[in-house]
């Protein structure tokens, strides 16, 4: 088997304004969106609506709906607020999710194009907050997922995976792998709780924010197994895992690694290769907090059938048992190169952490910190260590830390400057998103609006809005689609070919 299967990623960035602590975020955030939107537009793009018709943020995989009136207004998220929104000729979008500017990446076949969209979504945001700023008004965006003032803010992960895998099932399996991946997919946080008030240094910057193993919320009482059922796909052959337990990863290899390592465990759960397998804590919260807050790595972790064991070890039984699943169902060689880049961050882990400085984003963070630590004869509780632990995430290419580290050899990079300006304005291919980027690019002024599901024309011959579903997300690539493009000069001339086809 493989890791290729329909994934992507959505990432809230932290913002601030330079000088203007009390900046109302939400209007910023919207400055932001408008800037970049600003300027697509000027290039002839309509700047098109988002469509919640198919939207479903309250059904649970649990077999319920949660009541319009019990649900938090931040779980809404099918509600038009008006609020700044632009689809993007890479297929990816671009909008406001409450405060924060927010980036959903066009859906990918495989973890390196995942890492890829990712990564121009970072390069997207820091133009987008080069436009809005003014002299006097430096907007500043941050990679980042808690301010340290008592918020945290998600970097969600989906995979699309079968309907008919039993939900259990997941919560069983995937609760001791996402609890312990925090070894490899940490970005670093400099203060433990909530409000980052301890000053120490920990794995993660989004553990301490989650207080419940399963349920339905994002923002609130977070889960580390998320129940929302909306798979914006043909719900009998397809739940899409909304993963939220992730950091927002700036090294390339961790978020490739993060994406390729979480798609095999699910093949194998997919294929009930993990039927026989216990490796369920006991208090799943208070272990993932514990090893997060563990920069030695040898905490144990109590397991219900009454073992011990670290995190670096349960992540060595899930690679032994992903090796035998391999061997048993066949592999390619995306999946060797997760599975040799996972094994080797586990055995280096294991030896010195210092051995992953170039390919894990806690480690990297932490030696800089020691160094400036140790230099300057600072004390954890400096301000000067808090700046830098908020820098390493700076989006700018020329102030964020984690940008020199790479412009110094010091952070594997992926993926050239051609290539990351390539997925800024083009959409994978293999994948429903090249249609609805190519539909944007070549006829954006007669699109009224957009999802991952459907593309909405507004088109001068039609007295009424025409809805194009998308509900196959490997259907509408461009071996399948380009022809008929390229054959219609008109968002008119695709809409009658469309409908001939279908006539036949």
């Amino acid at each position: 088997m493989t890791v290729h299967r329909i994934m992507g990623i959505e990432t809230e960035y932290g913002i601030t304004v330079q000088g203007h602590p009390t900046m109302n975020a939400m209007l910023t955030s919207s400055q932001v969106v408008n800037a970049y939107a600003s300027v697509l537009v000027s290039r002839g793009l309509r700047k098109a609506r988002w469509d919640y018709e198919e939207e479903f943020p309250l059904r649970d995989a649990r077999g319920f709906d949660l009541s319009r009136a019990d649900a938090d207004p931040t779980q809404l998220t099918d509600e038009d607020l008006g609020l700044a929104n632009v689809i993007l000729t890479n297929g990816a979008r671009l909008y406001v999710d409450h405060a924060h500017p927010e980036y959903s990446s066009p859906e990918v076949t495989n973890p390196l194009d995942a890492a890829l969209w990712d990564r121009a979504g970072a390069a997207i945001m820091a133009e987008a907050a080069q436009l809005a700023s003014t002299p006097g008004h430096q907007l500043l965006l941050y990679k980042n997922n808690t301010d340290n003032k008592g918020a945290s803010y998600g970097c969600h992960e989906n995979y699309l995976m079968r309907r008919e895998t039993a939900f259990a099932d997941i919560v069983r399996h995937l609760t001791p792998f996402f609890i312990t991946r925090q070894v490899f997919t940490g970005t670093g946080r400099l203060g433990i709780g909530q409000e980052g008030r301890v000053p120490r240094y920990q794995l993660t910057q989004r553990a301490d924010f989650f207080e419940v193993e399963v349920g339905l919320e994002t923002t609130l009482k977070r889960p580390i197994i998320n129940t929302r059922d909306e798979p914006h796909a043909n719900p009998e052959r397809y739940r899409r895992l909304h993963v939220i337990v992730g950091d927002a990863n700036l090294s390339d290899v961790a978020t490739y690694v993060k994406m390729g390592t979480t798609s095999l465990v699910l093949a194998m759960l997919e294929d009930g290769y993990l039927s026989g397998v216990n490796l369920r804590p006991e208090d799943p919260v208070a272990q993932m907090h514990a090893v997060s807050h563990d920069m030695t790595l040898s905490h144990r972790i109590r397991l219900e059938d009454g073992r011990s064991l670290t995190a670096l070890e349960i992540q060595q039984e899930f690679w032994q048992l992903a090796r035998g699943y391999l061997d048993q169902h066949g592999t390619d060689e995306q999946t060797e190169d997760v599975m040799d880049r996972w094994g080797r961050m586990l055995e280096d882990l294991g030896k010195d952490p210092a051995l992953c400085a170039g390919v894990v984003d806690w480690v990297a963070k932490w030696q800089m910190l020691e160094s400036y630590r140790r230099r300057d004869g600072l004390s954890w509780e400096s301000m000067k260590l808090q700046a830098i632990d908020l820098q390493y995430s700076d989006v700018r290419p020329d102030r964020g830390l984690a940008g020199r580290l790479e412009e110094r050899g010091r952070l594997e990079r992926l993926f050239s400057d051609a290539q990351v300006a390539e997925a800024v304005t083009h959409p994978p291919s293999d994948t429903r998103a090249w249609f609805r980027g190519e539909c944007m690019r070549r006829y954006g002024e007669h699109v009224a609006a957009a999802s991952w599901d459907s593309v909405v024309f507004d088109v001068p011959a039609s007295n009424a809005l025409i809805r194009v579903p998308t509900m196959e997300p490997s259907k509408g690539t461009r071996a399948q689609v380009q022809a008929l493009l390229d054959a219609c000069p008109s968002a008119g001339d695709l809409l009658r070919a469309l409908e001939l086809a279908d006539s036949d």
